[in-house]
């Protein structure tokens, strides 16, 4: 699962080192490296004129696209953020060049180029429909509440996707709900950070319903529920849930985690069939803690713990590891 507290740039994606395609119209002999041994990840700069047409452009012509197995796509604004949808509209129109592309994040951008929950999305629905060999789709924003850039999704069908990633301050619940209506018989991992309502993230525990009944995702094995400021809801609602039953890793990580939801974690169903149970980021007492690690590390599970850094526990208020 991703790490618990921040959000940082891909050095890795789909077992491929991440190569930022330089901005240079005659790059040197043997500077680019083989067109499918990298992710390619494209990328506006603020110190240059590529603006992310230009750069599309550039990559389609240096690289064999035939050959191109993984893309990750930065920054794609120039001056003003703008709009994901004019970058997803090129890519998707040329989807036909990449017969062999098998994994697509977007928006791998950092807070020092745009804050997660300022990104401007839009609709990636079609960016999954485009590419019906994709095996991996991840991406990075929120529901926005400045302007009409919520990223949205609608329930899709794909025969091949394994690895489904969103990473948010504030995911909405349409959102959730979306992925929890979709067809996807081959997903085994399911990573969702959910953020906090103020910044668009809605969801309930009821969205989260048809992805615990563990009949929507026969294959799925890997289930992340993080970064959400209902943490101890989910907990307890992951305590019976059926879903659990074939995991192999649960992270409940990244949110507001407490004693009332760990201690719902204990009291549910047996969890010690699992190889890793992760927790970071979490609000717990050092006693219960202790009794989880205990409880299920004695059966070889891996319990990843890691408290905030800082909690005042005289006005009780807790925080989720992503937000703004």
């Amino acid at each position: 699962m991703s790490g618990p507290t921040s959000i940082g740039h891909l050095d890795e994606f789909h077992g491929l080192p991440v190569f930022t395609l330089p901005h240079d119209e005659a790059p040197a002999p043997g500077t680019l490296p083989e067109s499918d041994a990298v992710a390619w990840r494209l990328a506006c700069a603020w110190d240059d004129d590529w603006d992310f047409a230009r750069i599309w452009k550039r990559f389609t012509d240096v690289a064999d696209t035939s050959r191109v197995r993984a893309l990750v796509i930065g920054p794609w604004w120039k001056g003003d953020y703008s709009s994901l949808a004019r970058a997803l509209e090129l890519i998707v129109a040329d989807a036909g060049r990449f017969p062999a592309l098998r994994a697509l994040f977007l928006a791998d951008v950092v807070g020092e180029e745009c804050e997660v929950s300022w990104l401007v999305m839009t609709d990636v629905t079609p960016a999954i429909d485009a590419f019906p060999l994709l095996e991996e789709f991840g991406v990075r924003g929120c529901g926005n509440s400045y302007n009409d850039g919520a990223l949205r999704l609608r329930p899709v069908t794909h025969e091949h996707l394994r690895v489904l990633r969103c990473e948010s301050g504030g995911l909405p619940g349409a959102v959730v709900r979306a992925v929890g209506a979709s067809r996807l018989p081959a997903l085994e991992r399911l990573e969702l950070w959910l953020g906090t309502d103020e910044y668009g993230g809605d969801t309930t525990v009821a969205d989260l319903a048809p992805l615990l009944d563990g009949g929507g995702f026969p294959r799925l094995r890997r289930l992340g529920l993080q970064n959400s400021e209902i943490q101890d809801e989910i907990a307890a609602a992951v305590a019976s849930a059926p879903v659990v039953a074939g995991l192999e890793s649960l992270a409940l990580s990244m949110g507001t985690l407490s004693d009332e939801g760990a201690e719902a974690l204990l009291a549910g169903q047996p969890l010690t069939h699992l190889k890793e149970l992760d927790l970071r980021h979490h609000f717990l007492s050092d006693s219960c803690a202790e009794r989880i690690e205990q409880a299920l590390g004695a059966h070889g599970v891996r319990v990843e713990q890691e408290s905030v850094d800082y909690y005042d526990e005289e006005d009780e208020w807790r925080y989720v590891a992503v937000s703004e």
